[in-house]
């Protein structure tokens, strides 16, 4: 079975039940994407971006978004991501944040955004 039948499966099984308290310990918040770079020595196409949280500070990032979102495409977008996720090495970059997405039918990630502007930084409750 290859990784995207995998995926298939995992993604159509609800995960195990969690309290309100867990969720709690989850940091989502809006950022906006103002450097975009191609990221060569990652296994899969992926970018690396560094994310503006207002006050919290600008995070570094790597996503394989490259299937839909060209890097003209992702300046000064906003995204929302969980930001309290220890860092991790990913090639010879440093990933602080996971920014969330979604896959399509065709298997590719679509970015998970506001319908409206938000101040860099905010809380997703």
């Amino acid at each position: 079975m290859g990784n995207s039948e995998d995926r298939q499966k995992r993604k159509n099984k609800m995960k195990e039940k969690i309290t309100f308290e867990d969720f709690l310990k989850v940091d989502i918040r809006i950022g906006t994407i103002i450097e975009v770079n191609d990221f060569p020595n990652a296994r899969k196409p992926a970018y690396q971006l560094k994310v503006d949280f207002g006050s919290l500070g600008v995070k570094n990032t790597s996503a394989q978004i490259t299937d839909l979102y060209s890097k003209k495409d992702l300046i000064n977008k906003q995204v929302s991501a969980i930001i309290n996720f220890k860092s991790k090495q990913i090639a010879n970059f440093m990933s602080e944040l996971l920014i969330l997405g979604v896959y399509n039918k065709e298997n590719q990630v679509v970015l998970l955004q506001t319908s409206k502007l938000i101040k860099n930084g905010q809380q997703i409750l």
